[in-house]
């Protein structure tokens, strides 16, 4: 199975893109994974809110296939422990689905289109972190949950 993380714009800070490339790397030693970007929208003082989740909904439906796993990294998601979603995560492994994504929306979320075809929702946190921030927060906890689910060191109880 290919574990895919989509997310709009790039990551702005030198920084954090060398630590969301840290947890990429160690990723593929676990299991074939993919950080693919939707580069943002242009020229978007003209359109309201709603346009522009409409737009990155399309973008963004664009990239999936029928038969892929959609989960939305949204506010209003499940939250698990690190232990809950290493569980979560062996449980599509064991599915035999091809493609499992994860979507990152844009500033202002997800447009109905993207949540109607949606299989879940997943919250990192009830807290309010910036789209950039969040690529590493859920690239370092997917890389935990291989670690939890193979027993590694990595994390500590």
């Amino acid at each position: 199975m290919t574990i895919k993380l989509l997310a709009i714009g790039k990551t702005d800070d030198p920084a954090l893109q060398g630590l969301i490339e840290t947890y990429v790397k160690r990723l593929e030693h676990y299991n074939k994974f993919e950080l693919e970007i939707i580069p943002d929208l242009k020229k978007t003082k003209s359109l309201t809110r709603e346009q522009q989740k409409v737009m990155e909904g399309k973008l963004m439906l664009n990239k999936i296939t029928p038969s892929d796993f959609l989960v939305l990294l949204d506010e209003n998601g499940k939250q698990y422990s690190s232990e809950g979603f290493s569980e979560y995560l062996q449980k599509r492994l064991n599915s035999g689905m091809k493609q499992l994504i994860f979507i990152i929306g844009g500033p202002y979320g997800f447009s109905e289109e993207v949540y109607a075809r949606a299989n879940g929702k997943l919250s990192l946190s009830k807290m309010t972190f910036s789209h950039q921030m969040v690529r590493l927060f859920f690239t370092e906890q997917l890389y935990r949950a291989f670690t939890i689910l193979k027993n590694e060191p990595y994390h500590h109880k």
